[in-house]
């Protein structure tokens, strides 16, 4: 089955049914060092990993690590552009759950991003995105410590599917025309719009099955959260791209509110009722006011609309979810991007999932780490129905690489969630016991150390995880 890898000789296979994984107590998990600091920073993290596991569990539990290939190290072990070897695709196939360090972009060899490639060829459809402060990480915010939000971007579409032509390609040329000429003049709402003609050409495909299947896995998600941080926001522009984004939004709405009805609310729906708890003789009419304000500006046909969503609020849900019992509900609600951008950080204890699109939660992911702490800090998983990779959100910065300087905070946390995805939280929480006290006691790498007030003595890469250890 494999060319240059063998399995393990002892541990188990994780398998998955209806999405969700079956954890042995030996599992395998194959690993990817990662290129350049991965060489420092991947030893540091399977060092807490494994002693994590051993404080929780004594020998009742044990990681059973399965080295494979990707990245420049596959090309030293497999030949010339051989970044991504069918082994390691097998590897990660047959065993379920793996986890990386960072990885270089290829030169030559036809992939674009190993990460991507990866995440398409398993079918990783949720890209996840904790962003949490730990107490005395230097940030540029004055409230980091608010900010608390689980990132979930949809991880096969929109841009990642990376269908695109060149301006002035042939193809790309026929595209523009047949655009310019045949379908938005046949679509009235384009008006005398056109496509410059020395334009590149992309196209943004958001399905229903890819938004309905990542707005699933945040809403289970928010189910296992406390009470006080069930909320699901969907995010998108779909004021501007209404049959892209704003068709994102409406799926996640009604995938909410079809699966999860007896578990959700969404924050329409939480003003209706509401409305209709503090004024019982509420008559339909005032209540449409109420959520609308603008309701006696508007045309008898669109006040009809909204008299008929509060008319089947009250009628559907009103017995289940009034009189504040949508308080024990997740909150499903929705907001602009742009707007969200600026609310995670005036508002960021208002918000707990996020749920977007690809491009949006790119963006989104990272602006959120910079204010807990950057990238050094942010972990990451990639899950589907079948397989996940967890993974560190940083690039490689070969520079450092063997300089045992390079914080290893991402992978270490990345490998949090994946002790989290396997059930095993007592060994999750060691671990965030242990990172959190050496932060807080000014024992870190530089990267952390330089912008601490006062600045403090970086500790190497291996110190900083012998400190978190420590702290267990």
């Amino acid at each position: 089955m494999y060319e240059k890898i063998t399995p393990p000789a002892i541990g188990s296979r994780i398998t998955f049914k209806e999405g969700e994984p079956i954890v042995p107590n030996d599992p395998i998990i194959p690993f990817i060092r990662g290129d350049g600091t991965g060489v420092d920073i991947w030893p540091a993290s399977q060092r807490v990993f494994d002693a994590a596991v051993e404080k929780a569990y004594g020998g009742d539990r044990k990681l059973v690590w399965f080295k494979v290939y990707a990245g420049d190290e596959a090309c030293e072990v497999y030949g010339t552009y051989q970044y991504l070897p069918e082994d390691t695709l097998t590897a990660i196939r047959e065993f379920g759950v793996a986890i990386k360090g960072p990885l270089t972009t290829p030169i030559g060899g036809g992939i674009r991003s190993l990460n991507v490639a990866l995440r398409q060829i398993h079918d990783l459809y949720t890209c996840v995105r904790p962003c949490k402060y730990y107490a005395g990480t230097p940030s540029p915010h004055k409230t980091p410590e608010k900010l608390d939000v689980i990132v979930y971007r949809e991880n096969t579409e929109d841009i990642y599917l990376g269908i695109e032509w060149k301006q002035g390609s042939e193809l790309g040329d026929r595209l523009i025309k047949l655009l310019n000429t045949d379908f938005i003049p046949a679509t009235p709402e384009h008006g005398n719009k056109q496509i410059p003609l020395d334009s590149g050409i992309g196209i943004k495909p958001i399905s229903k099955t890819g938004s309905q299947r990542l707005v699933r896995r945040a809403m289970k998600h928010a189910l296992r959260l406390p009470k006080a941080k069930q909320m699901v926001t969907l995010v998108h522009k779909g004021n501007i791209m209404k049959y892209t984004e704003g068709a994102f939004r409406d799926w996640g709405y009604e995938l909410a509110t079809t699966e999860f009805r007896n578990e959700c609310v969404t924050e329409q729906e939480s003003w209706i009722l509401e409305n209709q708890a503090q004024h019982p003789d509420l008559s339909v009419e005032d209540n449409a006011r109420k959520i609308e304000p603008g309701y006696d500006s508007l045309t008898l046909e669109k006040k009809e609309k909204i008299c008929q969503e509060v008319q089947a609020v009250l009628t559907t849900i009103g017995e289940t979810h009034g009189n504040g019992q949508w308080k024990k509900k997740i909150m499903v609600n929705d907001r602009i991007a742009d707007s969200i951008f600026q609310q995670i950080q005036t508002r960021p204890d208002e918000y707990s999932i996020l749920a977007t699109m690809n491009l949006n939660g790119d963006y989104l992911s990272d602006a959120a780490a910079a204010i807990v702490g950057g990238l050094g800090m942010g972990p990451g998983a990639n899950i589907g129905d079948a397989c996940a990779i967890f993974e560190a959100t940083h690039g490689t910065a070969p520079k450092h690489a063997g300089l045992d300087r390079i914080n290893p905070g991402s992978v270490i946390l990345s490998g949090v969630m994946m002790l989290e995805y396997l059930g095993w939280q007592e060994a999750a929480d060691l671990i965030k016991q242990g990172l959190g006290r050496a932060i807080a006691a000014g024992e870190v790498t530089y990267d952390l150390a330089r912008m601490m007030e006062p600045p403090v003595q970086p500790l190497k890469c291996s110190e900083f995880a012998e400190a978190i250890v420590k702290y267990f």
